[in-house]
């Protein structure tokens, strides 16, 4: 089971302030790697570390707008100054607009193609180069979600960006795996959690007859659940493991 073990590790986790990125920051750190909570959120940010700090961990918060690749570089080299090295990036901040297709903005468009796109890709990138640097590769790893490989009325340009998040993980894979660096996503179906954007403008609600019909395991997942996924694709375990998309979906793409 020490394969499973990242006591030591170095892990920054982007979109940490809330909701799924929270979970798995405090996640990882419970595991023993040592947290970068990456947000534009500072308070929520700086909660998140408390969190962590107060239950033994060490985590430290960084102001990070993914969209801004000065940003995204500036993330990187804070972290090496301060814990002397990087060996997993969780590329995990999003947001969403959820309206109709026919309604939606250019703005709207480009901002979620930004975050959880282009964002992904500019951590992703800065990362790889440190992780270059190092010469012991590490891993990267990606919040995807079945709207990467199913369609979903009212987000189109969601899943535009998931989907573009499973194929880049793919060929970021082939580039990377030279360097020892691994790439990979975890997929999450229906979890008890309200993205960025999302709290006045989102989808009906699915009731429980709506979810035993369409999830095998008949609800919703929790944010914890994915930290379990995470720590596996993050740790020695998964060492053999990259360009894999990992659905955590209660059997939800399985139908």
């Amino acid at each position: 089971m020490n394969k499973f073990d990242i006591t030591g590790k170095v892990a920054i986790v982007t979109g940490a302030a809330r909701g799924i990125g929270k979970a798995i920051a405090i996640g990882l750190a419970n595991a023993g790697a040592k947290i970068v909570i990456a947000d534009i959120k500072e308070t929520q940010g700086q909660e998140t570390v408390q969190i962590i700090n107060n239950a033994g961990g060490d985590s430290i918060f960084i102001y990070t707008d993914v969209t801004n690749r000065e940003n995204c570089n500036n993330l990187i080299q804070q972290t090496v100054n301060h814990y002397g090295q990087l060996d997993i990036m969780i590329c995990n901040a999003g947001t969403d607009f959820v309206k109709p297709a026919i309604s939606l903005l250019e703005q709207e468009w480009d901002t979620i193609i930004d975050v959880d796109l282009k964002g992904y890709f500019q951590c992703a990138q800065s990362a790889a180069k440190q992780m270059i640097k190092q010469g012991v590769g590490g891993s990267i790893i990606m919040n995807s979600s079945i709207a990467g490989v199913v369609g979903i009325a009212g987000c189109a340009a969601y899943t535009a960006a998931k989907g573009g998040v499973n194929q880049l993980v793919r060929s970021l894979a082939i580039e990377w795996a030279d360097y020892g660096i691994r790439v990979n996503a975890f997929a999450p179906g229906y979890i008890n959690n309200t993205m960025e954007n999302t709290e006045k403008l989102r989808l009906p609600q699915p009731d429980q007859q709506y979810l035993d019909r369409v999830i095998p395991l008949k609800r919703k997942g929790e944010p914890e659940e994915l930290v379990s996924p995470v720590i596996f694709l993050a740790s020695e375990a998964a060492s053999y493991i990259t360009g894999t998309i990992l659905m955590v979906d209660g059997g939800y793409t399985a139908l």
